[in-house]
């Protein structure tokens, strides 16, 4: 097989595992590996430029995108979908205790959770902060 395919090929597999993982590090990834595959097309023989530009040009975006959407989540009007998370009302699927994780479902997402009081299962919650993955709720003391 062309050396130039096997680096299409390991570029399309990290797309597909970067669309299952959403986290935008193998699409910077996956992209160098489809510079590196150009490369090949060009100088087939010549494997160290490949890996090397493919390196470059995963390591560029993944420096110079870092502060570009720093800047965008800082602009004016911006805001993070997560965030609106905070206030609403969710069910815990799995039990929380305290010092340990448990799920709750917001919505039609499930989330792990944490809380300063144990939570049964079906208890309802309401979601006072949210950190990276893990949201922080206490139950729900309202009425229905």
């Amino acid at each position: 097989m062309e050396l130039w395919a096997i680096w299409l090929v390991i570029g399309i597999i990290l797309f597909i595992i970067e669309m299952l993982t959403l986290t935008f590090y193998l699409l910077w990834v996956g992209i160098g590996a489809i510079a590196a595959a150009l490369i090949a097309l060009v100088a087939p023989d010549l494997f160290f430029v490949q890996a090397l530009v493919g390196c470059i040009v995963a390591l560029g975006l993944t420096f110079f995108t870092k502060p570009l959407t720093r800047f965008i989540r800082k602009s004016k009007g911006y805001t993070d979908v997560i965030d609106d998370l905070v206030g609403k009302q969710g069910i815990v699927v799995e039990t929380i205790e305290v010092g340990r994780n448990g799920v709750v479902k917001v919505g039609n997402e499930t989330w792990s959770a944490t809380s300063y009081q144990a939570l049964q299962k079906d208890d309802i919650v309401i979601v006072i902060q949210r950190g990276t993955t893990v949201l922080e709720v206490q139950k729900w003391e309202g009425v229905s």
